[in-house]
């Protein structure tokens, strides 16, 4: 269950999906604090992702996605010069609503972001896993399959790991992310990855070409 009133967590470059661990080290005096007080408390923080321009004002407020995911500290190592080393676990979506007047970090009102149950899309999310892991891991002719992908990881657990884990921009992930559950951010991630594959061949043709 998500409280009202979470710590977020604005990074220019990582965005954190539902069931996914995160490995952070927090080095900020603020943000030691913020972990600080988690760890004291629920141990949930929200991670966000700042928007385009955010160096202008970084040590502020500068503006972040409405869009984040919560997370729960499952593991906080505590250094001797007070930074942390800690690894967070995807919860649950979230929307900021608003935030608290000036304190050392930021906290904000959120609603959670509920995502559609798996179990009416079961069958669906079957056909989109085959093709997405066809596109990660091409078949060799024949038909001999070998599978390197886990085959006892859930569907939406293994879709929201590619989409945190995989080499994509981090404004990419964010729309990932606001997908609206994991059979549509499915179809998203394997219009991104075929997109890709498209500009590698296009630029490896020009490379040829010259």
């Amino acid at each position: 269950m998500l409280p009202p009133t979470i710590p977020i967590f604005p990074l220019p470059n990582v965005v954190l999906f539902p069931n996914v661990f995160l490995p952070l080290h927090i080095f900020e005096p603020r943000y030691r604090q913020m972990v600080d007080d988690a760890l004291n408390g629920d141990r949930i923080i929200g991670m966000v992702l700042l928007r385009a321009g955010w160096e202008n004002d970084y040590e502020g407020r500068p503006p972040v996605y409405p869009i984040g995911c919560a997370g729960v500290i499952t593991h906080a190592e505590r250094l001797a010069d007070g930074r942390f080393n800690i690894v967070l676990r995807g919860m649950e979506k979230f929307r900021i609503r608003d935030e608290e007047p000036r304190r050392l970090y930021r906290l904000a009102h959120v609603e959670p972001v509920p995502e559609p149950a798996a179990q009416g899309i079961r069958d669906a999310m079957q056909a989109q896993r085959r093709r997405l892991e066809a596109l990660i891991v091409p078949q060799p002719e024949g038909g001999n399959q070998d599978r390197k992908m886990p085959t006892s990881m859930p569907d939406e657990e293994l879709v929201n790991a590619l989409a945190q884990y995989l080499e994509f921009e981090p404004v990419e992930k964010q729309a990932l992310l606001e997908r609206d559950g994991p059979l549509d951010r499915c179809r998203s991630l394997i219009e991104l990855l075929e997109m890709k594959v498209l500009v590698s061949k296009h630029e490896w043709n020009r490379d040829e070409s010259h």
